[in-house]
């Protein structure tokens, strides 16, 4: 079974300007032949996120216009202008809408439905998508080049018309940020849309008028978005839909802020895009796979992270092209019969106007959340235990036992993987070695304070992991991850299976009994199927990070403890990937600290410095 939404790395789509002339020509001819009597460019099957989307598609034939003056274009957009402009603007107060500030306004705002009440919450961010579809066909038709000049040359669209579409906008922009509470979803890729909306809106405008429309964007971005950023794994985050960050909103959210540096070149955009971007290569596996989100687990977007993936990638300088895009989407929306959708047009227009190149190898820094060679991965979370392992093309998820999730050491039941302290790391590389060690205070069920050590070690093809801890009572066991999906070059599978080998035993488990709040992963259901049916809310609209907390128990790898231990420790040590055959590790105690011996490599756990900072030492060899 392959998991739906993450297929192809978007590095991997053409993107040279003959590539994007031919999608645009496969458009224009697709939207000519769908231009109604009535103007509508509407896809006939579509209901939802419609009040902007045949103004989505007219931005696309002024942008394949001003690229290539086809005159057959110039009546299409301005039929489907006229349709816009007569049959999609509402100035009456949707009935439901809950988040009016003034009621009876007369301003104009675009809806998510069409019928009057009917599901009024997604007109926000339909408005915002409207709004830059707007500026989009109002850049073609003034042509607006990278200089951010106006070149007249005419011919798209009457004055008429241009006149009528910057009074809309004047209106979408009011009611998004006075007719409305601004960002009513919490959701950071529709609030930097709206800023960016505001600052290309501004430069169609009258001096003075266009200047208090451009501060008072920049003072939304700064007073309602920046200041309430939030911290996850290090990094000052944009909120998205009430989370840190989610997987297929974030990259969308980073893209918006690369066009709010392109249209303004104010340098908070360009900073704040490149903390978010370090972020997430930081979280992404060496193969593009990521999971988790407060609004989806899995779903990743496609062609709307492509701007801020390749604007960013060369910024710091790291390859956040291999990101796992939704190729359904590879070029613009579309419905399911194929067949496209205006929804989103506008980063397909920005996309096209950008000439910033991938960035195609990794970032030579060390990240602190993150161990990354060749083809194994360790994305680590907050509190520095594994969010996601990825070695041996198998991808490792947390797994759960009693309610817990993580990777560490279980004793009577209790998992030891959440910190009570402060987390220290040591990050070395020598040779063909990386490793980081991570020492981490945490407590057991009995409450006493456990110094527990996790040593990651890979040469790029295999990671080597061992876990050092004071002696545990009964049978202790590590919970070594659980083996969920695999990569199949251009697709993500699930898998229940891993090449895993433990130096003290190691079982696949799988929870029993069954049930909604336990996984299993020879299911067919996905991690985030199972975290929406326990989301407080419908699918779409629940949190699958908060669902997936209330999971009592998955399919889990446990490993026993290692034979050789020195007296007073236990020591676990699994092997992912790698050669086949016997893992036998060999442990010493000594005067520099606790020796670990493999197959590959010598390390030498030594005790804190004196500023309680690990030591570590590491060699090739035995």
């Amino acid at each position: 079974m392959h998991l739906p939404y993450q297929r192809g790395p978007l590095h991997a789509l053409a993107d040279h300007p003959e590539a994007y002339d031919r999608v645009l020509a496969d458009i224009a001819e697709e939207a000519l032949v769908r231009l109604g009597p009535d103007g509508s460019l509407e896809h006939p099957d579509a209901v939802d996120d419609i009040g902007d989307t045949s103004l989505g598609v007219t931005s696309l034939l002024a942008l394949a216009w001003r690229r290539g003056r086809d005159p057959r274009l110039v009546e299409a957009v301005r039929r489907s202008l006229a349709f816009h402009l007569g049959s999609r603007v509402y100035t009456e107060d949707n009935p439901g809408y809950p988040n009016l500030r003034m009621r009876d306004s007369g301003v104009a705002h675009a809806r998510y439905r069409l019928r009057p009440g009917a599901h009024p919450l997604g007109d926000w961010p339909s408005t915002v998508w409207a709004l830059l579809q707007l500026v989009n066909v109002l850049d073609a038709a003034d042509d607006v080049d990278e200089m951010d000049e106006m070149v007249e040359t005419g011919g798209l669209i009457d004055a008429e018309q241009r006149a009528g579409l910057v009074e809309l906008g004047r209106g979408y922009w009011r009611w998004l940020t006075e007719v409305t509470f601004f960002n009513p979803q919490s959701a950071a890729n529709q609030a930097i849309g709206c800023v960016v909306g505001g600052l290309m809106l501004a430069r169609h405008l009258p001096p003075d008028e266009g200047a208090s429309a451009r501060s008072r964007a920049l003072g939304l971005y700064a007073d309602r978005v920046r200041a309430h950023r939030v911290r996850d794994r290090g990094a000052l985050l944009p909120p998205e839909h009430g989370g840190a960050y989610d997987n297929n909103y974030g990259p969308i959210a980073l893209s918006f802020l690369a066009q709010a540096h392109r249209v303004s070149g104010e340098d908070v955009f360009a900073e704040d895009g490149d903390e978010l971007a370090r972020y997430l290569d930081a979280r992404l596996s060496c193969g593009g796979y990521d999971w988790g989100g407060p609004r989806y687990s899995e779903q990743h977007c496609g062609f709307e992270a492509v701007l801020g993936l390749r604007r960013f990638s060369g910024r710091i300088g790291a390859d956040l092209g291999r990101y796992r895009g939704d190729t359904r989407w590879a070029r613009h929306a579309t419905r399911p019969d194929g067949r496209l959708d205006g929804h989103f047009a506008f980063m397909l227009v920005w996309q096209i106007q950008d000439h910033a190149r991938w960035h195609r190898t990794p970032a030579p820094r060390t990240a602190r959340h993150q161990l990354r060679a060749g083809t194994v991965s360790v994305a680590f979370d907050d509190g520095m235990t594994p969010a996601l392992v990825e070695a041996g093309g198998t991808y490792l998820l947390p797994a759960v036992v009693d309610r817990r999730a993580g990777f560490g050491p279980v004793a009577d039941g209790f998992l030891l993987a959440r910190p009570k302290g402060a987390v220290r790391v040591r990050d070395l590389r020598t040779g063909p070695l990386t490793a980081k060690l991570v020492t981490q205070p945490v407590v057991d069920r009995d409450r006493v304070l456990r110094h527990l050590r996790s040593l990651y070690v890979t040469d790029g093809a295999a990671l080597w992991i061992t876990v050092v801890v004071e002696r545990l009572t009964g049978t202790p066991y590590l919970l070594a991850g659980m083996p969920y999906a695999a990569d199949d070059g251009d697709r993500v599978r699930r898998t229940a299976r891993a090449r895993v080998t433990s130096a003290g035993g190691l079982r696949l488990t799988h929870p029993r009994p069954a049930g909604p709040a336990y996984f299993d992963t020879r299911d067919e259901l996905t991690q985030e199927q199972a975290a929406f049916a326990l989301a407080a809310d419908p699918r779409g609209h629940g949190d699958p990070d908060d669902g997936w907390r209330r999971v009592v128990a998955t399919s889990a790898l446990e490993a026993g403890p290692a034979p050789g231990a020195p007296p007073g420790l236990h020591v676990f040590a699994v092997r992912h990937g790698g050669p086949d055959g016997e893992f036998a590790p060999a442990f010493e105690q000594g005067p520099a600290g606790l020796t670990v011996r493999t197959e590959a490599f010598t390390a030498v756990l030594g005790e804190d410095d004196a500023h309680g900072e690990p030591r570590l030492a590491l060699r090739a060899g035995t």
